[in-house]
């Protein structure tokens, strides 16, 4: 079974601390390893290096093969425009339906947490020996909604269709985005609704059937592209082809237009968080809704429900803090409400083409 790890969003969401030169999978946001580190070996023992590929802008390859210095360099996929998810899932496609087309393979994303990684890896390797006996099925690996998130994607799931080493598949029946509060309130009762990860796994071959029939211009290039893998006209080809792409999602391009008869949902507590964002993080660490959550040098007094990271030597001092993020990287400083983290990302684009630029 093959594993591929996308690595290339640059994370506004997590600024100051991630930024275009070292976006956030590449930072230490937990403990000593980046998350692009924490997912590739949460994997391990079951997969080998050489089984596992990591997709990620071109320009981030070297830091890739530094940061997992086990892995193939040749399995460091780089992309030389960012053009979405869809084509970036389509090249790994292309490639992977040359190198192992009836293979397994789980499309994973480098900035999550999963706390209890041997149920994760059970998970895979039974959605993988499904797979193996029915190569025209897609697994969608989910998570037991602790919360009625509204910032969340969703998945809709129906009767259990089968059960292996334990692990309940059920059918499939729909997706939804970030619905709103009244709604996530209504999944997160049903029962039969749990979030949608991102995490699938199927064979390329299947995939690729899917590019082929549902956006014929992207495979039109995807084919140029796989047939020069492994040869010297490769990056001649990729950096010719791959840029011209047109700018679409893979839930757009593929995943919305599946016949729902194909797909299966597993849905377990693997105590998964997305880690992207500063308020997403605090959830994911805290012992409770108002403890607060520190890394580095810091010190608070009568402070509740915060999170303070401090990647200097200076000290931090909070007092009379409440639901605050206050993030210190030694040339930036930010101070906000947890409310107000989906206002960072708009702040960060606004910066471009100013005299500050050069912190995004």
């Amino acid at each position: 079974m093959k594993a591929v790890i996308f690595a290339g969003g640059v994370g506004s969401r997590l600024w100051p601390l991630s930024r275009k030169k070292s976006p956030k999978q590449f930072e230490k946001i937990i403990g000593e390893h980046s998350t692009l580190q924490l997912a590739a070996n949460r994997l391990q023992p079951d997969f080998s290096w050489k089984d596992v590929y990591v997709s990620t802008g071109t320009s981030y390859v070297p830091l890739v093969q530094k940061q997992l210095d086990l892995l193939p360099p040749d399995h460091v996929i780089g992309e030389p425009q960012m053009r979405d998810v869809g084509p970036a899932v389509g090249l790994v496609t292309a490639i992977l339906t040359k190198e192992s087309p009836h293979e397994p393979m789980v499309i994973l994303w480098s900035d999550h947490l999963v706390k209890k990684e041997a149920l994760f890896r059970s998970i895979l390797q039974s959605a993988g020996d499904l797979v193996k006996k029915d190569p025209k099925k897609i697994i969608f690996v989910s998570q037991k909604p602790r919360f009625a998130s509204e910032n969340l994607g969703w998945i809709e799931y129906g009767k259990e269709i089968a059960n292996h080493e334990g692990i309940s598949f059920h059918s499939f029946v729909d997706f939804q985005y970030r619905p709103d509060k009244k709604t996530a309130e209504a999944y997160f009762a049903s029962g039969h609704h749990a979030w949608n990860l991102g995490y699938f796994v199927t064979t390329p071959g299947f995939l690729w059937e899917q590019y082929k029939r549902f956006v014929p211009n992207v495979y039109e290039g995807l084919s140029r592209i796989r047939d020069a893998w492994r040869t010297d006209k490769y990056e001649e080809v990729l950096n010719s082809v791959y840029p011209t792409f047109e700018k679409i999602h893979f839930d757009n391009a593929i995943l919305e237009k599946l016949d729902p008869s194909q797909a299966l949902v597993v849905s377990e507590n693997i105590e998964w968080s997305d880690i992207g964002a500063w308020e997403a993080l605090k959830e994911a660490l805290q012992e409770a809704s108002d403890k607060n959550v520190t890394n580095g040098n810091v010190l608070l007094e009568t402070t509740n429900d915060s999170l303070v990271y401090n990647y200097t030597d200076q000290m931090v001092v909070g007092i009379d803090l409440d639901q605050m993020l206050v993030v210190n990287t030694g040339d930036v400083v930010l101070v906000c409400k947890k409310s107000s983290v989906p206002k960072i990302k708009k702040f960060v684009e606004s910066l471009s083409g100013t005299e500050h630029e050069h912190l995004t």
